[in-house]
């Protein structure tokens, strides 16, 4: 039997992207970074961790070599344990350090062209693209209208928004159109049909996601994002490893937003689920559902959108513990010719200045029944990680990247 699971821990970076400096991400590592803060003491929150940052079961299959030779350095108070399985770092080849061209390269397609971008100072959106919007969706107007941080726009104005009617629109560093609206007062459904719209008036822009932000609540100090979240990416610019699998007859199993951000094309069936711990559960359950020849493939969003962006260390450093502490779950399900990828689509040091994406390079890690340790160095695109999981499911090689196995 052949199958393969591969979890994307959402900005999990180790630094040393060689081109971070371009990005204004020259230093940022996020795994160092919280690492220090722990070390120092600076990240312990009452009943949530303390301590040095504990990561044993990823430690045994190399982080802190992987952080080493990512970045140049072992990471603040970790020890450094003997290493079992496939343990090397890679670096990003596509353009920008957003969600979609990560997960893209991951599965063996690097983005070689610019996405569209809105401007930061004065009105980030076109003139004449809201008032279509606005017009073909049947709304007042829009609230924002500008780069901000996702739940301090929605605390400013979603309580006008709630007396509008107007969506609440803004967006960020990323090739991105985010739209905050509340679940009641202006509609699950209704939001889902605007954000189509815009998705479709947005192509000629070249902008990467449009992004369904739905809250509740009714004040600034109860708002709060539910799990209904969805993303509208454009199409990858050629096939991926899920086409690729699905065209020789595999199934490829989406947990947590993987379908939405390949827009729906390579997946086999979609599995939702809210929040690090339920994505989990679903991956586990997809695991012992899946037939030889098939991968199943999780995003793990909270170390992104609830600890990254939101700079909160303590929160982050607790959620890497957390997921640490299920590996072995996941060790005790495989079997025999089975393979488990663990990696990061960028960065998002919450140490760093700002809410957004850092620049940086990304753990691989692989192991299963039978794998022998060995380091495979830093790869020089993560398509290594995708054409290594189709070396491994027996497909043949695609364009981009070299298989490790």
């Amino acid at each position: 039997m052949a199958r393969a699971f591969l979890f994307v821990l959402d900005s999990f970076g180790v630094g040393g992207a060689p081109d971070a400096a371009a990005y204004g991400d020259e230093g940022a590592d996020t795994l160092g970074h919280i690492a220090e803060f722990c070390a120092a003491g600076a990240a312990d929150r009452a009943g949530l961790r303390e301590g040095p940052l504990s990561l044993p079961n990823m430690s045994e299959l190399g982080l802190m070599h992987i952080a080493r030779s990512a970045s140049g350095r072992f990471p603040a108070g970790m020890p450094v344990p003997e290493v079992y399985g496939i343990y090397g770092a890679a670096t990003e080849i596509s353009r920008g350090k957003d969600t979609p061209s990560g997960h893209w390269e991951i599965a063996g397609t690097p983005v070689s062209f610019d996405w569209g971008y809105f401007p930061i100072e004065g009105d980030a959106f076109p003139a004449e693209f809201i008032e279509t919007l606005c017009r073909e969706a049947d709304v007042p107007g829009i609230l924002g209208n500008c780069h901000a941080s996702g739940t301090e726009i929605i605390a400013r104005l979603g309580e006008e928004h709630i007396r509008t009617g107007k969506p609440i629109c803004y967006t960020s560093s990323d090739s991105v159109f985010q739209v905050a609206a509340h679940e009641v007062h202006f509609g699950l459904d209704r939001l889902l049909a605007f954000c189509r719209l815009a998705r479709g008036l947005l192509d000629p822009y070249n902008i990467g996601r449009v992004i369904a932000r739905p809250f509740i609540g009714q004040s600034a100090s109860t708002f709060q994002r539910t799990g209904n979240r969805r993303d509208f990416s454009v199409l990858p610019p050629e096939p991926t490893l899920l086409d690729r699998l699905i065209e020789h007859g595999r199934h490829v199993h989406a947990v947590g937003k993987i379908g939405d951000i390949f827009a729906h094309q390579g997946i086999s069936r979609v599995i939702k689920a809210n929040g690090n711990e339920a994505l989990m559960d679903a991956s586990l359950s997809a695991i012992d559902e899946a037939e030889d020849g098939d991968l199943v493939f999780t995003n793990f969003v909270d170390f992104d959108m609830i600890y990254g962006h939101r700079r909160d260390v303590p929160g982050y450093a607790a959620a890497l513990e957390a997921f640490d502490a299920r590996l072995p779950e996941v060790h005790k399900k495989l079997k025999p010719g089975d393979l488990v990828v663990l990696t990061a689509d960028h960065g998002c040091d919450p140490t760093w200045r700002g809410t957004d994406h850092t620049r940086e390079r990304v753990p691989v890690i692989a192991y299963g029944p039978g794998i022998r340790s060995r380091s495979i160095g830093v790869r020089r695109s993560y398509a290594d990680i995708g054409e290594s999981i189709a070396r491994h499911l027996g497909i043949p090689a695609g364009s981009h990247g070299r298989s490790f196995l």
